[in-house]
């Protein structure tokens, strides 16, 4: 069931063609874990939902961290959807957590990540965990360990991205070169500095030269190869020439004790004196995490179609991700069709794109758009704050009120 989700998601050509067997390599990565930490920055997503207060909205789940940081803001409701069982089982197990720990045991589960004691604290958790996400995290890996033991090794470590940064830190100490030195600047010079010494020259060798050109690295990424088409479109020198410029903004764009993503990019864990964090882990914001995660809703589904089971004018808020970026033009005009159906009066959506275009104008029908403002200006300033860096672009809707 999950490989079909995906692959209906992210197909875009025949079965048996090049294109379609990339795609179908693609989907076959949503198996498993691929995201352990999602890779969009939730204050800049809170800044363009505006209030959350009483706000009803849906959100692909990914890893989960972004829905549980929206409950900082007190939505009344969130219907979080994705195609993986991993990633709903992610967001299960900390909403489990929330409810069922204290703070500090719930700091170590999701922060740390990488403590014995964590695996006597999913017992607990097991009698409070939905059947399947149970399932999910007692199966055993390849290796014969359950899945839940991650978290006692190094969660963050796991899953299609995890190991995909891994192997670039590998790539690097082939190199001789040690990207953890970034965690260590004490200013943005040092920050520039440590970049150029430790990471630069990496993205200029011929090893990462041909590692560039491979569809699978990109896809260990979870890059899809229409997304992999964008970038490659997204700057004159190609895809390298994208991969150093957000690279270099992760690394020197923002104040790096400040930035979790670069924490995770860099060292590979969050920053042990807990300083920067995403906002469900900050202590401060425990209760607001434990008191919402009620108001979570957890589907299995692909978006437009959890979308069709909602009411007219039931939504204020829509939290896209990139998805946008895998899809035909068909497919974008079936998702909006849905949005426009359930958008309440003034409701928001935002969304990123590999390339710094939205890709509405182009290729959905004008008739769909009808009563949507871009905040063009909104959405700028907004995509300078991301510190995540990935993207080429950040994009705010507003439904005319």
């Amino acid at each position: 069931m999950a490989r079909t989700l995906a692959r209906t998601a992210a197909q875009t050509a025949a079965d048996w063609s090049p294109r379609g067997l990339l795609e179908r390599l693609f989907a076959k990565a949503f198996d498993g874990l691929v995201y352990p930490q999602i890779w969009e920055d939730p204050v800049v997503d809170m800044e363009a939902l505006a209030a959350l207060e009483g706000a009803r909205l849906v959100a692909i789940a990914s890893g989960g961290c972004n829905v549980a940081s929206y409950l900082v803001g007190r939505p009344a409701r969130i219907l979080a959807v994705d195609l993986s069982p991993a990633h709903t089982a992610l967001l299960e197990l900390k909403l489990a957590a929330a409810r069922h720990l204290s703070q500090p045991e719930f700091f170590r589960f999701f922060a740390r990540a990488d403590e014995p004691a964590n695996l006597a604290a999913f017992e607990r958790l097991r009698p409070h965990l939905p059947a399947s996400a149970r399932a999910f995290w007692e199966s055993r890996t390849l290796s014969g360990r359950r899945r839940i033991e991650a978290f006692a090794h190094g969660f963050y470590r796991t899953g299609v991205l995890g190991r995909s940064i891994g192997a670039g830190h590998l790539l690097c100490r082939l190199h001789g070169r040690d990207p953890k030195r970034l965690l260590q600047a004490r200013d943005p010079a040092e920050q520039r500095a440590i970049f150029d010494r430790e990471i630069a020259p990496v993205l200029e060798s011929p090893l990462l030269r041909l590692a560039a050109a491979l569809p699978l690295t990109w896809f260990g990424l979870g890059i899809p190869p229409a997304q992999l088409d964008a970038l490659a479109r997204a700057a004159p020198g190609g895809i390298r020439a994208v991969l150093r410029e957000r690279l270099e903004r992760l690394a020197c764009g923002f104040p790096i004790a400040e930035n979790y993503f670069a924490a995770q990019a860099f060292g590979r864990r969050y920053d042990p004196e807990g300083r920067a964090l995403p906002p469900y882990l900050a202590p401060a914001n425990f209760a607001l995490v434990r008191d919402g995660a009620g108001r979570v809703e957890v589907r299995r589904a692909l978006l437009t179609e959890a979308l069709a089971r909602e009411d007219a004018a039931s939504l204020d808020g829509f939290v896209l991700l990139d998805a946008q970026d895998w899809m035909t033009p068909a497919q974008l005009a079936l998702l909006w069709s849905q949005i426009g159906r359930t958008a309440a009066p003034g409701a928001r959506v935002i969304f990123r794109t590999a390339a710094a275009e939205s890709p509405l104008e182009r290729h959905l029908p004008t008739a769909l758009l009808e009563g949507w403002v871009h905040e063009g200006e909104r959405s700028a300033a907004l995509f300078a704050r991301d510190r995540s860096a990935i993207y080429g672009g950040f994009h705010l809707y507003r439904r005319r009120s």
